[in-house]
């Protein structure tokens, strides 16, 4: 089922075909100053109308049968806003089912987002987009009729009274990313250590460090429940790694011949490794946003995971159900503490049954395995 290649990727497992992992998924600090008033010692400010206005893209980004991914984009067009709630209702019956970057809930056809801590604050011109996959039958028609805190989204903008000053807006996330990993130093050892590789061409999108966060959460979380222990993550989860090159480097440097399915992930493996001393004293998760279509792959052992561009989009929510890529990242860091994949689709998850995650499972003897195995001394 998979076959094993040479340095760096020693003892590494790749998928064959039938279980190819082809996963083929802030903002302006707004500060208002107020005048202190030098005879009377009174703090004033001046208020104005408020001006309020939206605009929504909504994208069905991926569909299967039943079940769909969606991409929403909100703008504000008013003036700053300190927390967002978008609604809208459903006309064909669709039902939202996992949801990132935003908190969805529905109640009926009607479907609420809330923007999280770290996109809630919304400058004039500003965006955020969030992601969720739901269920459909019949027809997945676009809604309409969108609200951003109950002002209808038409592309314009309307004047309203000022009825209260306008309040101080606090700092969030920025657009851009780190420049340098790891940001708080040296991870402790016997850690797992996760990097996203960002070629050079690539935009900075907080998705991706969110999204494989999640999933190595919930990685985390089946160990726990499926050894009684689990590994630790660093902190910050992910490391934001700037790469060095472009990346059509990452897919043809040191690649010749036919066979490109570890060219991206071992040029990765390598500037980790020189730049990150990425070795032994963790288990090592890299993904990287490059990929050649159709030919680039990954796989994990010997305490790496090595993933390219699909696993990237796939946990950020990009590219098809989010319970896929949970399976892949339990099944590659099964290879990682040493387990090799099982000789049928037999429920665990290291077989083709990844695919029906979180319906699988480690068997007792793969349990053992992890247990007794060389990296068991990471589990805790």
């Amino acid at each position: 089922m998979g076959r094993d290649k040479g340095t760096p990727g020693a003892g590494l497992h790749q998928e064959g075909n039938e279980m190819a992992l082809r996963r083929t998924r802030r903002l302006l600090a707004v500060v208002l100053a107020a005048g202190l008033g030098a005879t009377l010692s009174v703090m004033t400010m001046t208020a104005h109308a408020a001006a309020a206005g939206c605009q929504v893209s909504y994208t069905v980004s991926s569909q299967w049968q039943g079940g769909f991914g969606a991409s929403v984009a909100v703008t504000n067009l008013g003036d700053p806003i300190n927390g967002w709630t978008l609604r809208w209702s459903f006309g064909a019956g669709q039902t939202v089912g996992q949801a990132w970057n935003a908190t969805v809930t529905q109640s009926g056809a009607a479907v609420t987002a809330a923007g999280v801590s770290y996109n809630a604050a919304l400058a004039t011109g500003a965006s955020a987009s969030f992601g969720f996959n739901g269920t459909w039958t019949g027809s997945n028609p676009v809604p309409t009729g969108f609200t951003l805190n109950n002002v209808a989204c038409t592309g314009s903008t309307t004047t309203t009274p000022a009825t209260s000053p306008p309040t101080t807006k606090p700092t969030t996330t920025p657009t851009t990313a780190p420049t340098t990993a790891p940001p708080n130093g040296t991870p402790p050892a016997r850690t797992v250590r996760v990097y996203w590789l960002k070629p050079t061409d690539k935009a900075f999108d907080q998705r991706y460090p969110d999204g494989i966060t999640s999933v190595m959460k919930e990685a985390q979380r089946f160990f726990k429940a499926q050894l009684g222990k689990t590994f630790t993550l660093n902190n910050p989860v992910v490391e934001v790694v700037n790469g060095l090159h472009d990346t059509n480097w990452y897919i043809t440097n040191n690649c010749t011949g036919s066979d490109h399915y570890w060219c991206v992930v071992d040029n990765g493996q390598r500037e980790l490794q020189q730049r990150f001393g990425a070795d032994s004293r963790w288990i090592n998760v890299e993904e990287v946003s490059a990929e050649e279509t159709n030919k680039s792959g990954g796989g994990g052992g010997n305490g790496w995971v090595l993933l390219s561009g699909h696993d990237a989009d796939g946990a950020a929510g990009v590219n098809g159900p989010i319970n896929r890529w949970y399976g892949g990242m339990v099944h590659e860091l099964g290879h990682a503490f040493g387990l090799p994949d099982a000789t049928s689709t037999d429920g665990t998850c290291m077989s083709a049954s990844l695919y029906d995650y979180p319906n699988c499972t480690f068997s007792q003897t793969q349990k053992n395995g992890i247990l007794n195995g060389p990296f068991a001394s990471f589990l805790s």
